[in-house]
């Protein structure tokens, strides 16, 4: 049963970020991304106490759906929520809009304004300036870039006025009053430095032993972090999910493996990715020169500024062993990367191959390989996804010039 805040219906808005964001967001929309220790709209359910739907592109609207009241709140879905926001936008008044120069951040709209919403007639609607700072996804490596902030927002929302479950004596523990452990966690012999920032350790995590983990750090639930693990912050490891070797300011999202020696760095995975033992990526260059980064809004390499970008790679993506990623590396939706020596640092969706060059990775090997992998889990590819991995084949094609 859906619920309302204050009588009223959350629908988180796409806007035109989405581009820059892919291919995170080929499948699904902008606040269905992971960043901090909840999606953004984990982050605006718990603030509002209410369940989200979504305004996303059509072919992603039947796994998405929009539910509409009579009354809606309308968010734009890159913008993550603090109190001073939330308590703004729950003060609106009905046709009001809520603006940050040419930024939407919100309004609130009736089912029939909510229906012909459109971005070019924001204008028609009475504004509200919101002066206050912004916390707005603008690009993919915003990812990781402001991970630390949102992993010291999300375990202050997530852990406040809680108590943290018991943290085995065997462990090695610096900080423990900024550790939260959930049930069932199961965390012996491990080393946790978290005397400068917080920890949190989700619902039957698993910490095997010898593991070095150094703050702010979170593990979602039912994953699990291999034999003499290393991990820096911030990083971010989805639920069931399962890591190992060395890991620096990463972002993984559900049902994705690094469970094997190999380094990443500054870096993004999508859902169901698998990096094979000894995978690395390079997140530095050795001119030291600011890293260029695919954009699919220019369709060209664009300056992120960074000095240290290393891998983004969309849902169903994998690499076989020994697999090597160059500094500022942008894989799309389900690829196959195999052989030794760097491929090139734009690799479109579908794409099957490694330095040598590449083929096409059908759909129907996409499907089967998805439906494998998806059992293990006790799940299924619904037909849903099908639709969606069908769509993204077909628009990107102009990508694939082999």
């Amino acid at each position: 049963m859906t619920q309302y805040i204050n009588n009223k219906n959350v629908i988180l808005l796409d806007d035109n970020t989405r581009t820059n964001l892919l291919p995170l967001t080929f499948t699904r929309p902008i606040a269905d991304l992971r960043i901090g220790i909840l999606t953004i709209a984990e982050k605006w359910a718990k603030h509002l106490n209410a369940v989200c739907s979504f305004k996303t592109e059509e072919y992603l609207q039947e796994k998405f759906p929009m539910i509409l009241s009579e009354e809606n709140i309308l968010i734009n879905g890159s913008v993550l929520p603090d109190y001073k926001l939330v308590e703004t936008i729950e003060h609106l008044s009905f046709g009001q809009t809520l603006m940050q120069k040419n930024i939407l951040i919100a309004a609130k709209l009736d089912k029939k304004a909510t229906q012909s919403f459109d971005y070019e007639k924001i204008s028609d609607l009475e504004v509200v300036e919101y002066d206050s700072e912004l916390f707005k996804l603008e690009n993919t490596f915003d990812i990781f870039t402001k991970n630390e902030k949102a992993l010291f927002v999300d375990f202050e929302l997530i852990t406040k006025g809680r108590i943290s479950a018991k943290i085995s004596s065997t462990n090695n523990v610096l900080g423990k009053e900024n550790i939260f452990l959930e049930e069932g966690v199961e965390m012996e012999f491990a080393t946790l430095n978290a005397s400068k920032a917080p920890i949190y350790i989700g619902k039957n995590a698993l910490i095997m032993e010898g593991s070095l983990i150094r703050a702010p750090f979170a593990i979602c639930n039912n994953s699990v972090v291999k034999m003499g693990a290393k991990i820096y912050g911030a990083t971010t490891v989805g639920p069931f999910c399962t890591v190992g070797g060395e890991l620096n300011n990463c972002v993984l999202w559900g049902y994705s493996n690094k469970g094997h020696e190999g380094f990443l760095g500054n870096s993004v995975l999508g859902q169901w990715c698998n990096l094979g033992a000894d995978t690395n990526n390079s997140n530095l260059k050795n001119t030291y020169v600011p890293v260029r980064l695919w954009n699919y809004k220019t369709e060209n390499f664009a300056k992120t500024g960074l000095q240290f970008c290393g891998l983004i790679m969309g849902d169903h993506s994998k690499s076989g062993i020994n697999s090597m990623f160059n500094t500022g590396t942008v894989v799309g939706v389900a690829t196959n990367i195999h052989g030794t020596e760097f491929p090139r640092n734009f690799i479109p969706s579908f794409a099957d191959g490694g330095y040598k060059g590449f083929k096409l990775n059908t759909l129907k090997t996409v499907f089967d390989v998805a439906e494998r992998v998806m059992e293990r889990r006790n799940l299924k590819l619904e037909e849903t996804d099908k639709n969606i991995l069908q769509h993204i084949f077909e628009i990107t094609k102009k990508y694939r010039n082999f």
